[in-house]
């Protein structure tokens, strides 16, 4: 096997250079090759534009997608709930790794949990589908809060913090974890009170799918369970025929008898931004075989929760 350097495409921003940088190491040590990073920017990494005002849906993968195809670098890692649920013929998900805890988490001054937030308190993010959750169980259990748009990397979030413009950030428990900031969490959100994005918390590894040695390389570092449960995310989301931006959350999770996993757990919302109205549906079965098991169960689910309004919910955001 060569010796040649592996290029690895990457975003700039902090986070994606940290779980790119960990995914090089992996690599390296299953090919025996030295893998560089290529850094590349995207059209979300230099946007202002709130996500669901630019498409939400591929603005931070599109420039590294291309690269891959014109042959600049040799495989790209992305946060897997940022990809389109489209795949394209000419690349593969070589890899998902294991997955890290997929929960939302709140960095709040005064090392405050969200439930106990002044009245009226500012609570900053970038999800329409945060926000959708956070209003929902704000209205359920009495609570004050204002959800408000914001964008930038996980710095500039926290920043508004300290500085007294916002109570509260919500964030990525995987992001923070990946670059070291765990410790500033002030309280771990429930999957009862905020459903993930779908693939929150996993990476995937992306590349040519022509490259047969390559794909089999970087399938050395695939987690079956991590890929059926975001197999089965990713189907309801595109049943639901939704965009990353969109306010639709998804979880599956594989429960066990003992030390036997045999069961799956699939969870999906979808609601209005100010939490008036939402759709939350659950399915449990054994836990799917194949690929095509876990995208019938994630479109199953979502024709239940299309029967019971949630295209009507969608649509309103687009208004």
């Amino acid at each position: 096997m060569t010796d040649k350097a592996l290029r690895l495409g990457t975003r700039r921003s902090r986070l994606a250079m940290a779980q790119s940088g960990q995914v090089a190491d992996a690599v390296s040590q299953v090919t025996g090759r030295p893998v560089e990073l290529v850094e590349i920017t995207t059209y979300g990494d230099v946007s202002r534009e709130h996500l669901s005002q630019i498409g939400g849906t591929g603005v931070f993968v599109t420039a590294l997608r291309d690269a891959l195809v014109r042959g600049e670098v040799d495989f790209a890692v992305h946060s897997l709930k940022d990809l389109p649920t489209t795949q394209p013929e000419d690349l593969v998900l070589a890899a998902v790794p294991v997955r890290e805890d997929p929960r939302d988490v709140i960095v709040a001054r005064d090392a405050l949990k969200f439930t106990d937030l002044p009245r009226g308190a500012r609570i900053g993010t970038g999800s329409t589908r945060r926000m959708a959750q956070l209003n929902a169980y704000a209205r359920a259990h009495g609570l004050d809060i204002e959800t408000v748009p914001i964008r930038g990397n996980v710095d500039t979030r926290i920043r508004y913090v300290h500085d007294g413009e916002l109570d509260a950030v919500v964030l990525a428990a995987a992001g923070l974890s990946r670059i070291g900031r765990i410790d500033e969490v002030t309280d771990f959100l429930s999957i009862d009170t905020v459903l993930p994005a779908p693939g929150q918390g996993a990476l995937a590894i992306e590349c040519v799918a022509s490259d047969a040695h390559l794909i089999a390389a970087l399938g050395e570092l695939d987690d079956p369970n991590t890929r059926i449960a975001v197999t089965a995310e990713r189907s309801l989301l595109a049943a639901l025929e939704a965009g990353c931006s969109a306010p639709v959350g998804a979880l599956a999770d594989l429960l066990a008898d003992g030390q036997i996993v045999n069961e799956m757990r699939l969870r999906g919302v979808v609601g209005t931004t100010d939490g008036t109205r939402m759709v939350q549906l659950s399915t449990t079965g054994p836990v799917p075989e194949t690929h095509d098991g876990a995208m019938a169960l994630g479109r199953e689910l979502a024709a239940e929760m299309l029967a019971q309004g949630a295209a009507g919910l969608m649509g309103e955001q687009a208004q």
